[in-house]
């Protein structure tokens, strides 16, 4: 069952000329409102500003489209605020030299839980059992005369901060959002009463905008309220994994035509999963991947499949395999891309240690790929030379999604520490929460371990419990490497995460910084350097040269 909800608005002109509130609400289709969520707000647009009723709807309309338009794998917050901060810029730059100022209360309710973004003085409020409970703060000067004053607003700052709420939702609930238009006027104790007297959300928020005004309102009144009837049995990641109730593939018998695709052969089976080389209708190569039949009985181990196929859709590019869009599927599987080439730890096994034109070729390309997943709120918890593929077109890619986690929609085991224990972030062991910079640390020890051979620590076995202390320098096994080389590895993987690299795009300037720091610190020719003194030399060794065959032939 999806998200059960009932709403109702409200918005009245009142005494003003002009009606500065505004009102959105957007229920998208069941699969978008899965992923992201149904989106509610109330903006009330300051009259002292250069057009407030400009600057509330310019908001809404801004949240309304960007909102959706974020990757699904973002939290929620992180969407709003990203929004959010780059749209008060536009306030800012759009007023004619006015400020264009507009406060704001958006609600977004997804799955089984809601997060609540306010700035200035609209109110926000749980009723339920007959309780009514604020859930926002008033951002006003608390000084005598000064209480409708706006101390955070959107448009007010260029460093916007907004109070964002996070929790769980319960069936029966109603969330009301209101202007100061209704709550200055009515007070709790006048909100609490209607909302007792009015059960259907629609007549609450008009009864709530009326009686503003019968008792002297003089501004814009606006109300919005959202009941919750029912709340999804699912986990939200099933959810926005799409997760139908499939029959797992029989097993696959080379030759075997299944869904439209022709089965080479079994290339790899574990207790995890079972993959499949089969072709398509072009006799193109794809991998199919599904789970073995002894995990029938596990309750996550189809969501679990299904949500590492729904990361690599959202992360479609250069680095990542191609996934089949599988319009006809009809049984628990999914099919990426397969590319011929080797991964780099066949390719360390039959050729030794990379060179230094080799490693600067692959470390930059590894870092943006990173960089790829985490801007889209991805991390893929188990870098290591196995699961990087240089493939025969010359690209690298990144493989086996299936340890990879979103923060706020995955879930693990508690103990659970995922990943090969020598490429395991040392903060990860004291059971700190997975994080970019704990991929960032797996990337620095392959590309430590391709170029040397070793590991920083030492190899670190399954149900160890290692000691971290200085990294050995990768310099000690390569000699030949460059002074920033080697910080740049010391530094990736450093046990304290606070003198790592915080983001994949600050690790990928210093390596493009260092390497050209390298090459503009080479000496140059001396053709180059001394272009005088080459050519002067030359022409006295022609002479000398010449005046000795002149010798020889006078003899």
């Amino acid at each position: 069952m999806a998200l059960q909800l009932t709403f109702g608005e409200a918005s009245a002109t009142g005494p003003r000329p002009e009606n500065q509130d505004a009102i959105r609400v957007v229920t998208p289709a069941p699969a978008l409102a899965a992923s992201k969520g149904y989106l509610f707000a109330l903006a009330d647009g300051v009259s002292q500003c250069a057009d407030g009723g400009l600057a509330a709807r310019a908001t809404l309309q801004a949240l309304a489209l960007d909102y959706y338009a974020t990757p699904e794998t973002w939290a929620v917050a992180q969407s709003l605020d990203r929004l959010l901060v780059a749209h008060n810029r536009w306030l800012q730059a759009n007023g004619g030299g006015q400020p264009l100022l507009t406060t704001l209360t958006a609600l977004v309710l997804r799955g089984r839980r809601f997060t609540l973004a306010h700035v200035g003085d609209c109110r926000a409020y749980r009723w339920h059992g007959g309780q009514l409970q604020r859930i926002s703060e008033d951002h006003v000067w608390e000084q005598q005369g000064m209480q409708h004053v706006l101390k955070r607003a959107m448009g007010l700052d260029q460093h916007l901060v907004v109070d964002y709420l996070d929790g769980e939702l319960r069936e029966g609930e109603s969330f009301l959002m209101v202007s100061d238009g209704v709550w200055a006027t009515l007070g709790d104790p006048g909100i609490q009463r209607i909302l007792h007297d009015e059960q259907d959300p629609a007549a609450a928020t008009r009864a709530l905008v009326s009686a503003a005004h019968l008792a002297g309102s003089q501004d814009n009144a606006s109300a919005l309220l959202v009941r919750v009837e029912g709340l999804p049995e699912s986990a939200l990641a099933d959810t926005l994994a799409q997760l139908e109730h499939w029959p797992l593939p029989p097993k696959l018998r080379e030759g075997q035509e299944f869904e439209g695709w022709q089965v080479e052969r079994l290339l790899a089976e574990s207790r995890q999963s079972l993959i499949y080389r089969v072709r398509d209708g072009q006799a193109r190569r794809w991998l199919l991947k599904t789970v073995p039949a002894s995990r029938v009985d596990e309750a996550q181990a189809g969501p679990a499949l299904l949500l590492e196929e729904w990361f690599l859709r959202r992360v479609a590019g250069r680095y990542f395999a191609e996934i089949h869009p599988l319009p006809q599927r009809q049984h628990l599987y999914y099919v990426q891309r397969e590319y011929a080439g080797q991964t780099l730890a066949e390719q360390f096994r039959l050729s030794g240690q990379l060179g230094l034109p080799e490693w600067l070729d692959l470390a930059p390309r590894l870092v943006r790929a990173l960089g790829m997943l985490h801007r889209r709120n991805i991390l893929h918890r188990d870098i290591k030379p196995e699961n990087l593929l240089w493939g025969d077109d010359g690209e690298l890619r990144v493989l086996d999604f299936g340890l990879a986690y979103c923060p706020g929609l995955s879930r693990d085991e508690v103990h659970d520490l995922p990943g090969t224990p020598s490429y395991i972030a040392p903060e990860a062991f004291a059971g700190v929460a997975p994080s970019a910079q704990q991929d960032l640390y797996a990337a620095g020890v392959t590309l430590y371990h391709l170029l040397t051979g070793h590991y920083p620590y030492g190899e670190i076995e399954a149900f160890q419990h290692p000691r971290f202390g200085n990294a050995t320098a990768a310099s000690r096994y390569r000699p030949d490497l460059p002074n920033w080389v080697d910080e740049s590895l010391s530094r990736a993987v450093s046990a304290d995460p606070k003198q790592r690299y915080e983001t994949a795009e600050e690790w990928l300037l210093a390596l493009e910084q260092g390497e050209r720091q390298s090459l503009s610190s080479r000496p140059r020719p001396l053709l180059d350097r001394e272009p005088v003194i080459v050519w002067r030399t030359v022409a006295l060794l022609s002479l000398l040269i010449n005046l000795a065959l002149l010798v020889l032939l006078l003899k």
